[in-house]
């Protein structure tokens, strides 16, 4: 059987969450078992680090003295949106969105907010963004939706709340790869079990016809 995988080269080790890595063969972006952002507290503006660690007061406090902008970006492209949604803080998420941000900006690899808080396994983030409105259109460098994202983790509430939203079952990306697909060449079978029951094409194949 062929490898898989193929890596980019691995950044230095960092104790916070990395997205350094991308599976090339399946199209996907991957990286540590948290699959966040590389984050380094210097390069960011003071309201990017308070919406990283959850700090609403601080967010808060930045907005009111109109010091930061809701949608103000950092190095990469990222918003305060896509570092709360990140690591996981609803209250910052509802702050944002209270405030009018932009839920669809992009980051350098085309990663909506929505697409981090699906990855990262966020479910109270994915549901305010899906909420309020969320573009589900929108893909990443790799041609990726939401719910390929989705297909690597084992919280079904999220894939099927995105499958409530209407978001298309049979997408593909770059690879031809729908979710399915990804779920089944990462050996995820609660998804796997998921997308068949919820009507995807199991006999789905991608651009070499192969699957």
């Amino acid at each position: 059987m062929k490898k898989i995988f193929s890596f980019r080269r691995k950044r230095a080790v960092n104790p916070l969450p990395t997205f350094a890595l991308r599976r090339r063969d399946s199209g996907v972006q991957e990286s540590d078992p948290n699959s966040g952002y590389l984050i380094r507290a210097k390069d960011l503006e003071k309201i990017h680090k308070a919406a990283s660690t959850g700090a609403v007061a601080k967010v808060q406090h930045q907005l009111l003295l109109r010091k930061s902008g809701v949608n103000d970006r950092d190095k990469m492209n990222r918003t305060p949106l896509h570092l709360a949604c990140t690591n996981g803080y609803p209250d910052v998420v509802a702050l944002l969105v209270e405030r009018h941000c932009d839920l669809n900006l992009l980051d350098n690899d085309n990663l909506t907010p929505l697409m981090k808080a699906v990855r990262c396994q966020h479910e109270e983030c994915a549901t305010t963004l899906l909420k309020h409105g969320a573009d589900l259109n929108l893909v990443d460098t790799d041609n990726n939706t939401a719910l390929h994202y989705a297909a690597f983790g084992q919280n079904t509430a999220i894939a099927a709340k995105l499958l409530k939203h209407n978001m298309d079952i049979e997408g593909k990306n770059k690879e031809g790869y729908t979710p399915l697909v990804v779920a089944i060449r990462e050996n995820n079978l609660a998804m796997v079990d998921f997308f068949l029951k919820n009507g995807a094409n199991m006999n789905a194949t991608d651009n070499t016809k192969k699957y």
